[in-house]
């Protein structure tokens, strides 16, 4: 049985939020124990979550009627994404997803990369080839997730001032 067949990735509704800002808390304190920077600033924030699902764009990954995991997918909605010093793979539209997070209890079963996978689904059928990135140098678990899903490296983003994040994009083929 694949994943597909387990979970279900869908538009998060405002049904949604409390689920997902529970999710996001536990990845805000996940990330604190392990002695990251990353989401340690008030960011993300209740009321981020709640703009992304009023726009359309938060996902959840569901185990039933149980929301388990959370992301935002974006098309072409990063400004600093301009100002990257290095070099993106392609020029164009493209995907770029942020805030990516599971349930506790449902950690080390390769579900934010499951996450990923289905984001790749849907820019492919809004026929956009192009996946782009970023997290914290110290966000081990995620840069191992690009690694695996063929993410190529591509420089560096600087958010809010001073937060240096390294980016990355992958080129989607049929």
């Amino acid at each position: 049985m694949s994943n597909n067949d387990i979970y279900d990735f869908r538009k998060a509704t405002s049904e949604d939020v409390q689920s997902v800002w529970q999710i996001i808390v536990q990845a805000i304190q996940r990330r604190k124990a392990e002695g990251s920077l990353q989401w340690q600033n008030g960011y993300p924030n209740q009321e981020v979550i709640a703009q992304d699902i009023a726009k359309g764009v938060g996902y959840v990954l569901c185990a039933g009627n149980k929301v388990i995991g959370y992301t935002a997918a974006l098309l072409n909605d990063e400004p600093e994404y301009a100002r990257l010093k290095g070099e993106w793979l392609t020029e164009g539209d493209f995907i770029v997803f942020h805030r990516v997070a599971i349930h506790d209890d449902y950690l080390g079963k390769g579900l934010a990369k499951h996450m990923l996978l289905c984001i790749e689904d849907v820019a492919r059928q809004q026929q956009i080839t192009s996946i782009k990135a970023d997290t914290n140098y110290d966000n081990l678990a995620m840069l191992r997730i690009f690694e695996s899903l063929g993410y190529a490296y591509c420089g560096e983003v600087t958010f809010r001032g001073d937060n240096v994040r390294m980016a990355f994009e992958k080129v989607l083929t049929e």
